[in-house]
């Protein structure tokens, strides 16, 4: 397979400033195929990916739209001093994601694919504008917070501060500190120890596969099962010898589960 094409960027006024959004478009010639919009994790970027989303469009037979949310990989960067609220993965969700679909012309409903923090907020989108998203492959998602994952995030934290951390994620993003920082800081506040969607997500009433490592060292079993209680029909993939990245550590069970999932809910053409 072809390495990675180039990224391109858009821009969007967002939180009164303009934005711009680093993406990359796999397959475009694959007209009238479906389209998947793939969600980074917290500390993720376009580069980040390296060729999973090309790899699962080629088996889906589908295009591709990856990007960098702000403050991530080529994208604009945080302000100094700014700091995330609360509500950050809801105005991804709710502003960022649809003001950048608006900027690059996409009207059509796509696949979201989420990692980690990218997984709540594809589930946040769905839940806010379930006719605008074909389904979900979500990929250790989180919908609410646990010890485990916090202790995950100190630990990194600690790496960032003392070790080698900020030149390995250097080679990722612009401003290792703008995606460092934001993440940890708003992840590791007391105030947001009792952020919870579940009961938001409920209205997300679209096709879903939720996906989880045993081995999960940022989560529990708990996130997956709890939409598959919260979103009726969810399906549930437990990976053994699986981390916090499935696309990574169990490549091929993930692009087989997702493929199949994805042309299992299609609409029927007849």
């Amino acid at each position: 397979m072809n390495a990675p094409g180039a990224t391109a960027f858009a821009t969007i006024d967002w939180r009164g400033r303009a934005v711009r959004i680093e993406h990359r478009f796999i397959a475009p010639e694959r007209q009238g195929a479906p389209l998947v919009v793939f969600l980074h994790e917290g500390l993720g970027s376009v580069a980040m990916w390296r060729d999973f989303p090309d790899r699962l469009c080629e088996a889906a037979g589908a295009r591709g739209l990856v990007f960098s949310r702000p403050g991530y990989g080529r994208s604009t960067p945080c302000e100094p001093g700014e700091v995330w609220g609360v509500d950050f993965m809801h105005r991804q969700a709710h502003e960022v994601l649809p003001a950048l679909l608006a900027a690059l012309g996409i009207t059509e409903a796509p696949w979201l694919l989420g990692h980690s923090d990218g997984g709540s907020i594809a589930l946040l989108y769905a839940s806010r504008f379930p006719q605008a998203v074909r389904g979900l492959v979500l990929m250790a998602p989180h919908i609410f917070v646990e010890d485990i994952t916090l202790e995950g995030i100190e630990r990194a934290r600690q790496a960032y501060t003392g070790g080698d951390l900020p030149e390995r994620l250097a080679r990722y993003h612009d401003d290792a500190d703008s995606a460092f920082g934001g993440w940890s800081r708003i992840w590791l506040d007391p105030a947001f120890r009792p952020w919870n969607i579940a009961a938001e997500i409920a209205s997300a009433r679209v096709p879903v596969l939720a996906i989880q490592g045993l081995d999960d060292e940022y989560g529990t079993l708990e996130q997956i099962r709890g939409i598959g209680r919260c979103i009726p029909g969810t399906q549930l993939l437990e990976l053994p010898g699986c981390g916090h990245s499935p696309h990574r550590d169990q490549p091929a069970a993930v692009l087989a589960a997702a493929t199949a999932f994805m042309d299992a809910s299609a609409p029927s053409s007849a």
